[in-house]
C-alpha cells in the first residue's frame, strides 16, 4: 500500500503533514492534547514541542503537555533529544528510580506522535515517510527504525531534510529550476542544491528531483541557546558548576530559548532573561538586545555581536559554499539558481536572512515556509514523489599498518557517488593475517567530515543524571567517536576461506558496488579455488 504520512522529527518541534491528493500538495496535521499552534498570523503551524517528561508515579507527559503542565525545566525532562541521539550521547538522567538515556526518551516521544499522527491523518497501516540531517549516520536511521517499529509502522522511506523542503516549498517550484534549500533548525544547519525536473527529463523514471550538491554542521537553535546560557553565565560571574547555578540551569536555559524567539520576531529589539532563585532571592540574568553597543558596565548583550563572535555566519557561508561547490562538479553554479528556499525556525532570525541575502541578493531569498516545509515534502515523497540522489558520507575500509603500527583507513565509497553504480566503485584485495585462517572480514567505516579537531575549545551543553546542563569541552576522543563510526560492527567477517589461507596470503579480490537502494554491495573472487564466492552480495546499508 502506498504512503501519504510523513513526519519531521526536530530537535524543538515535531511536524506531520499527509498528502491530499485532491489539492497535489501536503498538509499538516494537528495532534490534540500533544499540539499547538505556532508562528505569526496567516503562517500558524500545528507543531508537537520535541519534549518529554517522565514523572515519578510513571505517567508520561509529551509536547504541549509538558508546557501546559510547567514541567518544561522540571527535572525528568527530556528535550533537544534529537541532537543527543545524533552525537550518540551516553548521558542518561535519573527518574523515578531508573536512569533514562536521550535514545529512549525520544523513542517514547516519537513513537507516540506516529501513532497518533497516523490516527488523526487516518494513514493507519500505510508506509510512512521520515526525514533525517543530510550529516546523519547509519545508526540515526537505525534508531529512527526502532521508532518506527515500535509504533507498529514497520515500513517507512528517508528523505534527507533540505530535499524533503524543496517539494514542501510547492508553488515557488517550477520544473526545469535549480534551488538552494537552507534549513536551519533546532540542531543542524543544512543546505541542498537540487533541481526540480521537467517533463522530458522524468520520461517515464517518477523522479521529480535531482539533488546537485548537499551540506550540513551540526549547529542550530539549541547551540544557540547555550552560547546565550555561556554569556549570561561569564556576565555575572558564576560557574555553571556552581550549586545554584546547577539548580536554576533549566530554567535558565528556558529562558534564554524564549528570548532568542522573542528577538526572531518582527519588531523586537529587547529581551530581558531573568531566573530568581527562591532560596535566596537573588537574580541571574542580562539584557539580549538585537544589535548595537553594550553599554559599559551593565549586563546587557547584543545578540548579534554574540553571534558573530561564535563564528555563526561564517559557518552558515561554510556550509552554503560547500553544497555550491559539490553542484558545481555537476554542473551547476550559484547563477543557476532559481531562489534559495529558508525553511527551520532559526532561520527567523533577521541576521541569518541578511546573511544568506548578502551572498545571494535579497530577491532569491524566500521563507514563506519555514516551520512546515520538511513535513509538507516528506508527505510528498510518502505519495511516491522520488529523487535522483548520491552519497552523503565518505565511507572507508580499516586496515592496520604494521609499519606504524595503527589502524588506517582507505576510502572505499566517496561522498558525493551517485547510485545505483554500473561499474565497480573500489576493488581492494584481503590478505590474510595469520596461518590457517579460515574467516576474513572487512571492516567498514562511516565517515564524516571534521567538524571540531578537539583544540578550539568547542563546547556543548550535557545533561548530567541529576538534570542539571553542564557546558563541557569536545574532546578529539569525542570528536572521533561521532565522526567515524563502524557500521558493520556486528557481522565484519563473511569470507570463508577453503581450504584455510596462510599469514600474508593474498586470498580474495573484492569489488563494491551501490544498488538502488542505498546498499553498499559486495562481489569476492577467491584467488586460489578461483570461484566466485560472493556476488552482489549487500553488506551494509549507506546514507
Amino acid at each position: 500500500m502506498a504512503g501519504r504520512l510523513g513526519v519531521d522529527f526536530g530537535t524543538s518541534n515535531t511536524v506531520a503533514a499527509v498528502w491530499d491528493e485532491a489539492s497535489g500538495q501536503g498538509v499538516t496535521v494537528g495532534i490534540p492534547d500533544y499540539g499547538r499552534l505556532l508562528g505569526h498570523g496567516a503562517h500558524r503551524v500545528p507543531v508537537v514541542p520535541s519534549v518529554i517528561h517522565y514523572a515519578e508515579d510513571g505517567r508520561q507527559f509529551l509536547g504541549d503537555q509538558v508546557l501546559s503542565a510547567g514541567k518544561y525545566h522540571a527535572a525528568g525532562t527530556f528535550r533537544w533529544m534529537k541532537r543527543y541521539i545524533s552525537n550518540r550521547s551516553p548521558q542518561k538522567i535519573a527518574v523515578g528510580g531508573r536512569k533514562v538515556s536521550h535514545d529512549e526518551a525520544g523513542r517514547d516521544f516519537l513513537s507516540t506522535v506516529l501513532a497518533f499522527a497516523a490516527v488523526e491523518a487516518g494513514t493507519e497501516g500505510e508506509e510512512i515517510a521520515l526525514t533525517a540531517p543530510v550529516e546523519s549516520f547509519e545508526h540515526y536511521e537505525d534508531w529512527l527504525a526502532e521508532a518506527a517499529e515500535t509504533a507498529g509502522m514497520p515500513r517507512f522511506r528517508l528523505i534527507d531534510e533540505p530535499s524533503a523542503a524543496v517539494l514542501g516549498y510547492g508553488a515557488h517550484i517550477r520544473p526545469g529550476h535549480a534551488y538552494l534549500m537552507f534549513d536551519f533548525g533546532g540542531g543542524t544547519v543544512q543546505a541542498a542544491v537540487v533541481r526540480v525536473q521537467d517533463e522530458d527529463d522524468r520520461a517515464g523514471s517518477g523522479r521529480y528531483c535531482r539533488v546537485l550538491g548537499k551540506a550540513g554542521d551540526d549547529i542550530g537553535g539549541s547551540t544557540i541557546d547555550q552560547w546565550i546560557y555561556e554569556e549570561l553565565l561569564a556576565r555575572c560571574g558564576r560557574r555553571d558548576s556552581d550549586e545554584d547555578v546547577r539548580r536554576l540551569s533549566r530554567a535558565l536555559l528556558v529562558e534564554c530559548e524564549r528570548a532568542k524567539e522573542a528577538l526572531s520576531e518582527p519588531g523586537r529589539e529587547r529581551a530581558e532573561i531573568s531566573v530568581m532563585n527562591p532560596d535566596t532571592g537573588a537574580v541571574l540574568g542580562i539584557d539580549l538586545i538585537r544589535s548595537g553597543a553594550e553599554p559599559p558596565g551593565e549586563r546587557v548583550v547584543s545578540f548579534e555581536d554574540l553571534l558573530d563572535r561564535r563564528d555563526l555566519y561564517s559557518r552558515i557561508d561554510r556550509v552554503v559554499r560547500r553544497a555550491l561547490r559539490a553542484a558545481a562538479t555537476r554542473g551547476y553554479d550559484e547563477d543557476d539558481l532559481a531562489a534559495v528556499l529558508m525553511v527551520g525556525g532559526s532561520s527567523l532570525i533577521p541576521s541569518v536572512r541578511r546573511t544568506l541575502e548578502r551572498i545571494f541578493g535579497r530577491e532569491r531569498v524566500l521563507s514563506d515556509r519555514p516551520l512546515d516545509a520538511v513535513a509538507r515534502g516528506a508527505a510528498a515523497f510518502a505519495a511516491g514523489t522520488d529523487f535522483y540522489d548520491h552519497i552523503q558520507h565518505d565511507y572507508a575500509v580499516r586496515w592496520f599498518d604494521r609499519k606504524s603500527g595503527r589502524y588506517e583507513y582507505r576510502t572505499c565509497v566517496k561522498a558525493g557517488t551517485a547510485y545505483p553504480t554500473t561499474e565497480p566503485v573500489h576493488t581492494m584485495t584481503v590478505r590474510a593475517t595469520q596461518d590457517g585462517q579460515r574467516d576474513l572480514g572487512i571492516a567498514i567505516y562511516e565517515l564524516a567530515g571534521r567538524r571540531h579537531d578537539g583544540s578550539t575549545g568547542e563546547t556543548e551543553l550535557v545533561c548530567d543524571p541529576s538534570g542539571a546542563w553542564r557546558v563541557r569541552e569536545i574532546s578529539a576522543e569525542d570528536d572521533d567517536i561521532r565522526n567515524r563510526f563502524w557500521i558493520n560492527e556486528q557481522s565484519p567477517m563473511f569470507l570463508h576461506a577453503k581450504p584455510p589461507a596462510s599469514a600474508g596470503q593474498a586470498r580474495f579480490r573484492v569489488e563494491f558496488g551501490i544498488d538502488a537502494n542505498k546498499r553498499l554491495l559486495l562481489t569476492a573472487h577467491d584467488l586460489v579455488s578461483g570461484r566466485v564466492t560472493h556476488r552482489d552480495y549487500p553488506v551494509v546499508k549507506l546514507t
